[in-house]
């Protein structure tokens, strides 16, 4: 059982799909702090001065009352809360991982060769039905269109 497992945990795709995944997680904390710390707050600036990470909706009051200036002093309140900015914080860097990946898939198919699709194979002799005129191929005894003997 452990010979079967070690086969199987070294194939060539097992390695590949593990370092992929950590690499992966990797680029997603890298593209995480860009959404958050570098593309987040000059949009918010062009919004006079939105912090996404800060916009919620207050669905039930915790133990100290609304209104909460911001997630972390509703969340130390113990307040319900929906997070719609943190959520588009999210989408966001979903968005850029997802085009990252779409770019660097498109760029390994590009660096792959191509192989050559094989010529069709060449055309069929043929001739003219003396009964319909309809082409059928040389080899043929009976007529497709009017099944006259050729």
């Amino acid at each position: 059982m452990m010979k079967e497992f070690r086969e199987f945990a070294l194939k060539g795709n097992v390695v590949d799909m593990a370092v992929g995944i950590i690499i992966g997680g990797a680029f997603g904390s890298v593209v995480n702090t860009l959404v958050s710390d570098m593309l987040m707050p000059p949009i918010g600036l062009l919004l006079n001065g939105v912090d996404f990470s800060n916009l919620f909706l207050v669905l039930r009051d915790g133990a100290k009352g609304a209104p909460y200036a911001t997630l972390a002093e509703a969340r130390a309140a113990g307040a319900v809360t929906l997070n719609y900015g943190l959520f588009a914080n999210a989408l966001i860097g979903f968005l850029i991982v997802s085009f990252s990946v779409y770019l660097m898939v498109k760029a390994v198919n590009r660096l792959r060769r191509i192989k050559p699709e094989p010529a069709p194979p060449a055309t069929q002799a043929v001739k003219e039905c003396p009964f319909c005129c309809t082409m059928v191929p040389t080899a043929a005894v009976r007529c497709p269109a009017c099944t006259s003997q050729l």
